[in-house]
């Protein structure tokens, strides 16, 4: 199982890290360890001091492709759930500036919560514009809706899989809308897809 992930891919997003818009989906991965199930609590690491969260639409992968062609791609995901991309900023940042590789600012252990529910995507009111929001605290800080994406699922889909063969199980996410900012000992994060809370847990 992999977990792919789709950077820049919410303009409002794209302007508040002061960066560009990418000409095609830029994506990233992390391994298996970085999962976060069950709504088990986040413990931030003793090696960052700006851990940001970044909710995202997750898409399950329900067969194996490879060079799929975007009009076909949306064979290969029944169902859509909600995750965090949970980045470390400070470390990020450090790593862009020397032109590293990311990997230590992202792919990290627990860093890709997930919700235990995915939804059935005939049963979402409006396939082609999924709500979704981030509370903490009980504030919504992020709210997002997948009409606003610059590429869309089957478009991810057909271009990830020219480079990386596709397998049932495999999750990407999606990209994150603007709103992201830090977590701190004690906050509380509830992911609502559609008003329907997919996750709710406690940052330690």
């Amino acid at each position: 199982m992999k977990i792919i992930c789709i950077g820049k891919n919410y303009a409002a997003h794209i302007e508040e890290l002061k960066s560009e818009i990418p000409d095609e989906p830029l994506f990233f991965m992390k391994p298996d360890s970085a999962l976060l199930r069950n709504n088990d609590p986040f413990y931030i690491p003793d090696w960052s001091s700006d851990l940001h969260y970044e909710i995202e639409l997750v898409i399950k992968i329900n067969r194996v492709g490879k060079n799929i062609e975007k009009r076909f791609a949306h064979r290969y995901f029944d169902e859509i759930g909600l995750g965090i991309d949970f980045t470390a900023r400070d470390i990020q940042y450090k790593l862009i500036e020397k032109g590293s590789p990311w990997e230590k600012a992202k792919a990290f252990d627990q860093s890709a919560v997930i919700s235990s529910t995915f939804i059935d995507k005939t049963a979402l009111p409006n396939p082609e514009s999924i709500r979704f929001r981030l509370n903490k605290n009980k504030k919504t800080v992020q709210d997002g809706d997948s009409k606003l994406m610059i590429f869309g699922f089957e478009e991810i889909i057909s271009h990830v899989s020219k480079y990386i063969t596709l397998k049932i199980g495999d999750l990407i996410y999606t990209g994150t809308p603007a709103g992201v900012g830090p977590v701190a000992i004690g906050d509380q994060l509830e992911g609502f897809m559609e008003d329907k809370k997919l996750f709710d847990f406690m940052i330690k």
